[in-house]
């Protein structure tokens, strides 16, 4: 009982600040106290993938989860963009948005956090676990989308986007990136007037960002992930009970389609994106993830293609 007394005085003042840091970034932004960061590091293009010679058959910002510190990490090492990458040469992929900083700052490059990283791993999770819940309140919820809704539209125009092009943009999201892409919807309707699909892995969201303006959102799941599970029971905007809320509204437009990847794991040795794990077709969780969204992105195109012409 001691023990649990200590954690609970040492871990609560830790979060009463969390709190207050993670409004506060949402608000400087808000108040123009600071610009967003558009450079990226010397050597990290604005994209990978298809080159700029021709348009490419798509635009794909991949969000990560509450993992994502900075602009090169990512929560498997960049595995599954390297997998989307080579098995569909025709996408243009942009792997560096911050989908927990309102101003594009990675957290592992501030001063105090590689202070902390060195000596409180969790804290730097924890900022990010915070960010999701600032996302998803009321109060902060659109100042936030937009933040980040221009952080994606400025950089897939350093990627070579053009406004109105009709070339699709797809946010692929991962874990509580999905709070961050569907926020993220309007903004980017408004500034690229661009074809917009949604891909959710194990995506954690309140449901309450109005998808209107995508064109679909495809929700790749598991009966194992059990993150995702809380997800849909913590917010009361994805139970069936609140038909008005924004994502239900999306499921009876028919705008939602659930893709089933039993029996993944939202995160460990057998995730969604685990290059060990392999399913009885001998695909790793890995290339089958890949090979799902790929799918998807072509599908969609294949779709949207105009008939031949006699």
């Amino acid at each position: 009982m001691n023990t649990y007394l200590l954690w609970v005085f040492a871990i609560g003042p830790v979060l009463i600040a969390e709190a207050l840091l993670a409004r506060y970034e949402v608000l400087a932004y808000g108040a123009g106290w600071r610009a967003p960061i558009t450079e990226l590091p010397a050597g990290v293009p604005y994209a990978r993938g298809a080159g700029p010679d021709g348009p490419p058959a798509a635009y794909l910002v991949y969000l990560d989860g509450i993992g994502k510190r900075r602009v090169r990490d990512s929560r498997d090492g960049g595995q599954l963009v390297k997998a989307l990458i080579a098995g569909a040469p025709e996408l243009r992929v942009l792997g560096q948005v911050q989908p927990y900083s309102p101003l594009a700052a990675p957290l592992a490059e501030r001063p105090v956090w590689k202070w902390l990283r060195r000596r409180i791993q969790l804290l730097l999770f924890l900022h990010n676990v915070m960010q999701i819940f600032v996302a998803a309140d009321q109060r902060y919820r659109p100042l936030y989308n937009r933040a980040v809704g221009s952080q994606i539209s400025t950089q897939l125009k350093l990627a070579g986007y053009r406004p109105g092009s009709g070339i699709p943009v797809v946010l692929l999201s991962y874990s509580g990136g999905a709070q961050v892409a569907g926020g993220a919807v309007e903004e980017l309707h408004t500034q690229l007037r661009c074809p917009l699909m949604l891909i959710t892995l194990g995506g954690f969201h309140n449901g309450a960002n109005d998808l209107a303006h995508a064109e679909s959102l495809h929700r790749l799941t598991s009966a194992g992930d059990r993150i995702e599970r809380v997800g849909t029971w913590m917010f009361p905007q994805r139970w069936r009970l609140f038909r008005g809320s924004a994502w239900n509204r999306a499921n009876r437009a028919g705008k939602i389609t659930a893709h089933r990847l039993d029996p993944a794991t939202h995160v460990g040795p057998r995730s969604y994106v685990s290059p060990t794990a392999r399913l009885p077709d001998g695909r790793t969780h890995l290339e089958r993830t890949a090979d799902t969204v790929i799918g998807i992105i072509r599908a969609r195109n294949s779709a949207a293609a105009p008939p031949d012409q006699p």
